[in-house]
């Protein structure tokens, strides 16, 4: 959310509603094809808080979502056909990938810019958690170099997420540069054709994408769509 002297944190004196609602207009024609969409707080501890609208739009063209009682400018976004994605999709089978382990780095480093130490989230590769017939959740992202400043506390998220799950879930971290100084891309963002992070793969047991989280996602929704995946938090 934003006023005209900025972006809102959770610095600011402003209360954060409970949730939101808007329309999403076809840029195409000026007509609103979705009313009264909602979208609930999440990251209410984040820096910068936020709402996950969603929504089905079988039509590939530009749109904009409208906040009702909000800048009439909206957020304009497009849709694209199936085809024109390459990063993997809902419903793919995800694509093996050796990715470095604290054994085999594959010549990055460091590894993981997690701070003060690494995350665990590298014992295994993804290749080997896919093969344990249990859900995956793969995570593209970089704590230290992020182009957004989300990769930190998705990190973090994924971290406190899977201290519910333990060894029903394989977790699975990449980063994005292959060097300290983040001037060469890693193979696990060439792999996956990425041109955004962070980006959290939640597969099922058979290696389906069954959700996708891209940008900013906290733990709730990542807890929500390992349900998905068929396993829940204990």
């Amino acid at each position: 959310m934003a006023q005209q002297s900025g972006i809102i944190t959770v610095d600011s004196d402003f209360k954060f509603p409970g949730s939101l609602t808007a329309k999403i207009v076809d840029l195409a024609n000026d007509t609103v094809i979705i009313e009264n969409i909602a979208a609930n707080l999440h990251g209410a501890k984040f820096a910068i808080p936020y709402y996950p609208f969603r929504a089905t739009i079988d039509k590939p063209g530009n749109y904009m979502l409208i906040v009702d009682d909000g800048p009439q400018d909206g957020a304009a976004f497009s849709v694209l056909e199936r085809d024109q994605v390459l990063v993997p999709k809902t419903g793919d089978t995800l694509p093996s990938f050796a990715t470095p382990t604290f054994d085999n780095s594959q010549g990055v480093d460091p590894i993981c810019t997690h701070t003060p130490e690494p995350c665990p989230f590298h014992k295994i590769t993804l290749t080997e958690a896919l093969q344990l017939e249990v859900p995956v959740a793969y995570l593209i992202g970089t704590p230290a170099h992020c182009s957004t400043g989300t990769c930190a506390p998705a990190l973090e998220q994924l971290i406190n997420v899977s201290k519910s799950f333990g060894d029903r879930v394989s977790f699975v971290h990449a980063e994005v540069y292959t060097d300290e100084s983040a001037t060469v891309v890693a193979p696990a963002v060439k792999a996956f054709e990425m041109t955004f992070e962070p980006a959290l793969f939640i597969v099922d047991s058979n290696k389906k994408l069954v959700e996708r989280l891209d940008a900013v996602f906290d733990a709730e929704e990542i807890s929500a769509a390992l349900a998905r995946a068929g396993v829940a938090a204990s």
